[in-house]
């Protein structure tokens, strides 16, 4: 482990993985954090330092911030879009997620950065796990959509720089992270819940990983120095998978909300999804998606510090005391 302070680059500081990590790794007393923004920030509050690039792409040149750099965690990147109404999807997203990364790693590893942290994505490994196999860091990726096709290839690309340079890649690969501002999906899950609505979804009997942010940032600290993760692919996630009729329930729980589920069997749902057009909505509703993160505690000594129910109370905390 490195006893002395060194600085840790952040791309992405201000986004929802990128400022709680930025916090976390401040606590740390051998930790100097920088953050890297593509608009400059204005908050006084702010305690870590700052950087902004404007623009990301794959000419973006980094050298003013990377002297003294030591390791980078690299969370910028194209989210996944559902409807994406982009003319070329996967052109769109290898723009940034490939591009981006890319250029940023072979820049790096040219100023002599050690270690490169890739958020990566379950959606590398694919879109479904088979029944009783969850997906583990080490089976071969099958990236099914425009997102989990260009993550793979960025993946790739950073593999082939740490063989031609000597730089430790770590890439991790979350499944869906929730927690306090979260967005897209999961948000629109608690709204339905919150309005106390009666749901369809009271007998699904499926299994999917989370991961609770405060675990994910967890895990991706202990890979900043760790002499183990160096060149090593992870998958996050929270030590209890839930079916989404279980997550619904918590999340009602932790909101202090009525949960009003109704047992609809699945194959109904699935079979009005298809006729709606909503495919892609009832695999996530209804299909298993389960991580396997043995490899973690195995490697790294690693467990999730968060219980799922933990990770749940905190998205409400700041709604609860406001």
């Amino acid at each position: 482990m490195i006893a002395e302070p060194y600085k840790v680059l952040v791309t992405g500081a201000a986004g929802f993985v990128g400022s709680a990590l930025m916090y976390s790794l401040k606590q740390r007393d051998h930790i100097n954090p920088i953050g890297i923004v593509r608009h400059q920030l204005s908050d006084p509050l702010i305690p870590y330092s700052i950087n902004s690039v404007g623009d990301m792409d794959n000419a973006t040149d980094w050298t003013s911030v990377l002297s003294g750099i030591q390791v980078i965690i690299h969370t910028v990147g194209r989210a996944h879009v559902m409807n994406d109404s982009a003319e070329d999807p996967l052109d769109e997203y290898r723009s940034v997620n490939v591009g981006v990364t890319i250029n940023l790693a072979r820049q790096a590893a040219e100023a002599g950065v050690k270690r490169f942290i890739y958020i990566s994505s379950i959606k590398v490994n694919g879109e479904q796990s088979a029944e009783g196999k969850p997906f583990t860091a080490d089976d071969i990726p099958l990236p099914e959509d425009p997102y989990g096709i260009s993550k793979f290839e960025a993946e790739r690309g950073l593999q082939e720089l740490a063989e031609s340079t000597g730089m430790d890649i770590v890439i991790i690969r979350p499944p869906l992270v929730y927690g306090p501002g979260v967005k897209g999906n999961f948000a629109s899950m608690v709204r339905l819940v919150g309005k106390g609505l009666p749901l369809p979804l009271g007998a699904v009997y499926n299994k999917r990983t989370l991961v609770a942010l405060d675990n994910l940032v967890d895990l991706i600290v202990t890979c900043v120095d760790h002499p183990a993760a160096a060149n090593q692919v992870f998958l996050a996630g929270d030590a209890e998978d839930l079916s989404t009729t279980e997550l619904l329930r918590g999340v009602a729980k932790a909101m202090g909300k009525p949960c009003r589920l109704v047992p609809v069997p699945s194959f109904i749902l699935r079979l009005g999804a298809i006729l709606l057009g909503k495919k892609a909505l009832a695999q996530r509703l209804l299909g298993s998606l389960r991580v396997d993160i043995s490899k973690n505690s195995e490697l790294l000594g690693w467990k999730p510090p968060l219980t799922v129910e933990e990770g749940l109370k905190r998205c409400f905390v700041s709604e609860k005391n406001q």
